[in-house]
């Protein structure tokens, strides 16, 4: 490879990385406004106050933070030219990535169970609330669930070595953002009720 072959990979590459922010900044920029509406709508006199997150939740974030471990280290073994390791961590990431979003319909289930609910009638403002920033959260994860099922394809086409990590590297990062993304979004709720 020569050098104006390099320098086109490496401008494509910051591209693509600047490309990949763009979109985390539009993400933050929605939770954001979504987070402040909700701590406005905190004063409204059918707020409900005494909501109780269900342990689920408590569960789906250590496993998301434990995902994201997970990932570092699989990214590491590649890097490094232990491909095995590298096999092993990522499917073990997507299995965490499963096991999360599993919780997180466990979650609405016992939040329903509770007698809260997200929609109709008995719905209240509060429980809308969750339900539209857990579901967002969600969406984007299944963004990143398709993600890492594209670096897993690339990793046994044997398309990341040193030198080439691109697209472990964004699909890593785009992971690490709803990691702690969903793990603002937690404390969010847990601290304001």
């Amino acid at each position: 490879m020569d050098i104006t072959e390099r320098s086109m990979d490496h401008k494509i590459g910051r591209a693509k990385k600047m490309m990949l922010w763009f979109g985390i900044a539009s993400m933050v920029m929605m939770f954001a406004g979504i987070t402040s509406a909700y701590v406005v709508s905190k004063n409204r006199p059918d707020w409900i106050s005494d909501f109780q997150l269900p342990p689920t939740l408590y569960w789906s974030t250590l496993v998301i933070v434990v995902s994201s471990i997970t990932f570092i280290l699989a990214k590491r073994s590649i890097y490094n030219g232990n491909r095995s390791a590298g096999t092993l961590l990522l499917l073990a990431t997507l299995g965490l990535g499963i096991t999360f979003v599993a919780l997180q319909f466990e979650s609405f289930s016992a939040i329903i169970n509770a007698g809260y609910y997200f929609t109709g009638s008995e719905s209240t403002i509060t429980t809308s609330f969750i339900y539209v920033v857990v579901l967002l959260h969600l969406a984007h994860l299944t963004a990143g669930l398709i993600v890492l099922l594209v670096v897993i394809y690339n990793h046994f086409k044997q398309r990341y070595q040193k030198g080439q990590m691109l697209g472990i590297e964004l699909g890593a990062t785009f992971w690490h953002f709803l990691d702690i993304l969903w793990v603002y979004l937690f404390v969010f709720l847990y601290f304001f009720r």
